[in-house]
């Protein structure tokens, strides 16, 4: 089953990273096909960026997103340049404190305070990272090993520690955010 997913945010918050490792877990540890493809301005830091992945069961012959079916945006520019693609039916991740959803929007919307986490692990650079736990804690698009190993194996030795507690943090934001999406859906039924 083909998959899309768009990471998108400025530089600097670790896009192009995330993209790359979620390519990993989907490839290397969870052994299906992927493509990551990379997106970003001529700005170093602060100019849009995005990352899009394609996950497929079988070979991915076509590598570029037409409609992503998991959209994580982390700032307001990349919501409002990247959410008209995402599908219908499809899960919108946003860092609740940089991005402000449009009126109308009635997409399937899930919230979480990344950047204000990883403040408090006091390093401001592991948003991406509770970004990717929570993507995993909501979506299950791969397991949550997979997604693990693929940091793991991506940062350096003496942030791992870091890493894996942020990761560790978003995930279970995401599990927790996933049983109350379900919760509210059916109570809308």
């Amino acid at each position: 089953m083909r998959q899309e997913i768009r990471i998108a945010g400025f530089g600097g918050q670790g896009i192009i990273l995330a993209a790359v490792i979620t390519g990993k877990a989907a490839a290397i540890f969870e052994g299906k096909e992927a493509t990551v493809m990379e997106n970003y301005g001529p700005e170093a830091r602060g100019g849009a960026c995005s990352g899009t992945i394609v996950i497929n069961d079988t070979k991915v012959d076509y590598p570029y997103t037409t409609s992503p079916d998991i959209m994580a945006i982390m700032n307001k520019a990349s919501y409002d340049k990247f959410r008209p693609e995402l599908k219908k039916d499809g899960i919108l991740l946003i860092e609740e404190d940089l991005v402000t959803l449009d009126k109308d929007d009635n997409a399937d919307v899930y919230k979480i305070p990344a950047t204000r986490f990883a403040e408090e692990f006091g390093n401001k650079i592991v948003a991406n990272i509770i970004m990717l736990g929570f993507m995993t804690g909501v979506t299950e698009f791969v397991s949550f090993e997979s997604m693990k190993s693929a940091i793991l194996s991506s940062v350096k030795p003496r942030f791992k520690d870091l890493n894996d507690k942020a990761y560790n943090r978003g995930y279970e934001f995401g599990k927790m955010s996933r049983r109350a999406g379900k919760e509210r859906r059916s109570k809308n039924r």
